[in-house]
Order: C-alpha cells, then structure tokens, then sequence
C-alpha cells in the first residue's frame, strides 16, 4: 500500500506492508535509490505493519519494486501501473 503527502514541491511517499508478509527484512528499491537494496528498509510502526518513506520529486514517474530475504523481488500491486517488471509510481 502507498500513502502520499504533498509538501512544498515535493511528495512523501510511505510504502507500507504487513507485518509478517513477506517474513524477514524488506527494503524498496527503485530510480530514486539508484536501485540499491537497504537503503530504504522497512521498519515496525504502531500499527503492526512495516513502513519506509521516502521524498521524491512532485510531478514525477518513478520505478520501483520491493526486494525480500532470499532474493524474493516482488511489486506493489496498489501502485495501479507498471513498467516491465516494475510497479510504477506517479507523484
């Protein structure tokens, strides 16, 4: 799931997962990390699910998908787009 927040000429993206779905730790990797796996690490909230935001650009496309334990590579489904193998994220 995403959450979007507009500041300022630029947008707060929060990536958001359950928990325990997939198991272990989970990084978003993507255009705006130059594809590099933990930068963006998804941690605990209150809520009992996993997060990570990230500040991109207003006005832009970005590529990105999530990556797991184990080399598991898998997308967002509620980014509504997709490039490839990418889900893709308008701002």
């Amino acid at each position: 799931m995403l959450e979007r927040k507009l500041l300022n000429g630029r947008t707060e993206v929060t990536f958001v997962l359950p928990a325990d779905t997939p198991p272990g730790p989970v990084s978003v990797v993507g255009d705006f990390n130059d594809w590099q796996p933990g930068i963006h690490a998804l941690v605990p909230r209150k809520d009992g699910k996993r997060a990570v935001t990230v500040a991109l650009p207003s006005s832009g496309t970005h590529s990105f998908r999530y990556l797991a334990a184990g080399d598991y590579w898998f997308n967002d489904d509620s980014a509504g787009d997709r490039e490839g193998t990418n889900s893709r994220l308008h701002t």
